[in-house]
């Protein structure tokens, strides 16, 4: 990333642009809108979701076969994916074809038409999804996590969504759920590829710039009351399965930085995290250690997931808790959060390496943050953060007494 060269845009309607150009022979645009899985009432759980499947599935100018082949005929690819708080569709192509991905991303977004045959199709590809995700026991006890700690708010439903829910689904349900949540200035374009801005912009506003405002004006559901809790739950499985965690930070608290810090240096993807160090490494206890934080528009959530020999459960625990209390009781030495810092900002540098996941971050931090900080502030604010602030957020975040706890044995 390049300081000075986020350029933005914002249409009449609402919509927002930003674009990084980079040279390359490959471009990279998508579509990412502030709606997802918490947005869902009820009786739409997994809706969000479903829309992204099924917002392929035709519009009023294209069948199924032609909106993939529209694309995927010059080699490019189409995809999409859904979160708790957005849902995001696009495309990579040789930058030629700016134009056709443009107008392509375009008509999926404002004309499809979700025909009937189509989504009783795809719901039996969604049933699927579901039936292979409660095959995994090392995915499933994320969001069987989600609803021991988020348990009653929208947050704690999973994406997916259910067999009951989803067989409910059709097209005027898919178009309440839009109207309700597709809002234009709710909505970011997010491009990086080698076109110049104004030719971009001009691409784009015949394509989106046109389309009516629908401004957003009810407020999500903020999550407020948590309760610490702990289960366990009988799996047949060959491992012990665990998760244990707490509610964290939201988007914008002062201390964002700080925990994402921590929590890579806890179970980050490097094979040095302590605790890959303490249970895999050191003790051959367990073959897949992680820990992640993901923060939301008004709160977070950190877990740490580990699977183990259900002999080792008891001793895995405690080894977790001794690292959590070592982080909790003692300060990290300079050359301990110097390294920790060097390694984040390098993981980060090569994460933007990669121009299409370079794309949705971009756009995602445009959409929720309303602005892009260059590579350098970004580094800036990492190595801003202190030991003590560390040991904080430790204290705060690995409180014995806050935490929560899912088992399958």
């Amino acid at each position: 990333m390049e300081e000075g060269t986020y350029q933005f845009y914002q249409f009449s309607n609402g919509i927002r642009v930003v674009h990084l150009e980079k040279k390359s022979i490959v471009g990279h645009l998508g579509v990412i809108i502030n709606a997802g899985s918490r947005d869902e009432l009820e009786y739409e759980q997994g809706m969000a979701h479903f829309i992204e499947h099924s917002i392929f599935k035709g519009t009023r100018k294209r069948r199924a076969f032609h909106i993939l082949s529209r694309i995927e005929d010059v080699g490019g690819e189409l995809n999409a994916y859904t979160t708790k708080e957005e849902t995001a569709i696009y495309a990579s192509f040789l930058t030629e074809y700016y134009p056709r991905a443009s107008e392509l991303l375009s008509d999926i977004f404002f004309n499809s038409m979700f025909p009937a045959k189509e989504l009783e199709r795809e719901k039996e590809v969604v049933m699927e999804e579901i039936n292979s995700f409660k095959d995994s026991p090392a995915e499933l006890i994320f969001d069987e996590f989600d609803e021991l700690i988020f348990d009653g708010h929208p947050l704690a439903r999973n994406i997916l969504g259910t067999p009951e829910t989803l067989r409910t689904f059709d097209r005027e349900k898919i178009l309440s759920f839009i109207g309700r949540n597709y809002h234009t200035d709710q909505v970011v374009i997010s491009s990086v590829g080698a076109v110049p801005f104004p030719k971009l912009i001009a691409m784009l506003e015949k394509f989106f710039g046109s389309a009516t405002p629908n401004l957003r004006t009810i407020a999500r559901d903020p999550f407020k009351h948590y309760t610490p809790r702990e289960k366990q739950l009988h799996k047949d499985t060959h491992q012990a399965h665990c998760v244990l965690g707490n509610i964290a930070y939201d988007n914008h608290h002062r201390h964002r930085v700080a925990m994402i810090l921590l929590s890579n240096l806890i179970g980050g993807q490097g094979l040095n995290s302590r605790l890959n160090l303490a249970l895999r490494e050191r003790r051959g206890m367990a073959y897949n250690v992680e820990a992640g934080y993901t923060s939301f528009t008004d709160t977070g959530i950190f877990n740490v997931y580990f699977g183990t020999d259900k002999e080792n459960l008891n001793k895995a625990l405690k080894i977790v808790n001794n690292e959590f209390q070592s982080l909790r009781d003692s300060q990290l030495g300079n050359l301990q959060l110097s390294k920790a810092k060097k390694q984040l900002i390098g993981q980060m540098a090569i994460a933007a390496d990669n121009h299409e996941e370079l794309m949705l971050t971009l756009g995602r931090s445009y959409l929720f943050f309303e602005k892009v900080d260059p590579m350098s502030r970004v580094f800036e604010k990492i190595e801003a953060v202190t030991a003590s602030e560390i040991l904080e957020v430790a204290n705060t975040i690995l409180d014995t007494g806050q935490l929560s706890r899912l088992i399958f044995c």
